[in-house]
């Protein structure tokens, strides 16, 4: 109880001036190094939570909470299909602020795999294994890097573009005779962002303080 009250003390004068607030948006997702499949980028989505610091000096910080449904799609000479991959993500930002209305961020993310499906058809027209869950012959866990600008126009509304780089291995080992079929381990997710989302609370003026006293 003793530690919840002073947790609470240390932290609450952060949590009163933060900014939280959410965002939403599409995804481009595909994968490297997989030109044996053929595969092309396939549109998803992304919705989250985000917390920022109280800060209007150049460097600030982000930390967000998100849903982001990635893929692919691909085609061979026997099969054409596209797989969905749903993870929860937690990419944590340096923010660069430019001016107050826009703003360069750079930083780590580490997501968790939760769910995975594949559709797939065959080059004459019949299914096979639609919406099949494949989940297990991915890594759960992956890690990389990322980077993007947003803007600030007016009020609390944000908009913004990044760009994922994952690092870690999609598959945990070769698929061969799996739809679709990798000659090679080393495929890892790339996702391109758009969105946009509404902050609340009011980022701590240090110039207005200074002119006061």
């Amino acid at each position: 109880m003793k530690k919840t009250i002073l947790f609470v003390l240390l932290f609450s004068p952060f949590f009163v001036h933060a900014q939280f607030g959410f965002k939403a948006g599409l995804n481009f997702a595909n994968v490297s190094k997989a030109s044996s499949i053929n595969n092309s980028s396939r549109t998803g989505f992304n919705v989250g939570l985000l917390l920022a610091p109280p800060s209007k000096k150049i460097l600030s910080s982000r930390t967000e909470l998100t849903f982001s449904r990635q893929g692919y799609n691909y085609k061979t000479s026997t099969n054409t299909g596209s797989v969905n991959l749903d993870y929860i993500m937690l990419p944590q930002y340096m923010c660069i602020n430019i001016t107050k209305y826009f703003q360069i961020q750079l930083g780590a993310q580490m997501a968790f795999l939760v769910s995975a499906t594949a559709d797939s058809s065959k080059s004459t027209g019949s299914t096979n294994g639609s919406g099949s869950k494949i989940l297990d012959l991915y890594n759960k866990f992956d890690y990389g890097y990322g980077g993007g600008v947003e803007i600030h126009p007016v009020a609390g509304l944000l908009i913004g573009a990044r760009v994922n780089i994952s690092l870690g291995n999609l598959y945990k080992d070769v698929q061969n005779g799996q739809a679709p079929s990798f000659s090679s381990i080393n495929v890892k997710n790339n996702v391109f962002q758009i969105f946009a989302g509404w902050k609340f609370g009011k980022a701590t003026d240090n110039k207005k303080k200074e002119s006061k006293e």
